[in-house]
């Protein structure tokens, strides 16, 4: 497999990432119930497409990242949060997510950001690990904050500077 293109996510990119994040939706990555017919649309006016980066190979997109403000406040403006990965079934294993998680740390950086913030469920080991890799350090811990499927999963809460 080659290395993966990322480019800024367009508009036109909505139904492909819908569908990517439908097709990748699991607890143990996600706390909202699986989605239902009607899909809402990838893109609101919480999640633009300029805060995604996007993944391809071949030209079809095989994965993206979500980067956004982690709150509203000017005082916090200097913060970036990862508030979204998904990688297709067929693509994982070969860098993707990598990728994806060092652009964000490049744009991140772009955009003037000094640290870089991310939440990541406690079971979900193949993650922390990529963020562990990537200079990721677990900056707290919240126990037990999700009941998934009958059981009571940690909130991880994982930084770095930039």
């Amino acid at each position: 497999m080659s290395e993966p293109y990322i480019r800024t996510a367009l508009p036109d990119d909505d139904e492909e990432l819908g569908a990517l994040d439908r097709a990748t939706w699991s607890h143990l990555h996600a706390v909202m119930p699986r989605p239902q017919p009607p899909y809402d649309p990838f893109f609101d006016e919480r999640h633009a497409p300029e805060d995604h980066l996007v993944a391809e190979l071949d030209r079809r997109i095989v994965g993206y990242i979500r980067l956004a403000f982690p709150t509203p406040l000017a005082c916090n403006a200097h913060v970036r949060q990862i508030q979204g990965l998904a990688v297709a079934g067929d693509a994982r294993g070969h860098g993707v997510g990598r990728a994806l998680v060092r652009a964000a740390v490049e744009e991140a950086r772009r955009r003037g950001a000094r640290r870089l913030t991310l939440r990541v469920l406690g079971h979900n080991t193949p993650a922390r690990k990529l963020y562990a890799a990537e200079g990721f350090a677990v900056e707290g811990v919240l126990p037990e904050e999700f009941l998934l499927d009958g059981e009571y999963v940690d909130d991880v809460l994982m930084g770095r500077s930039l």
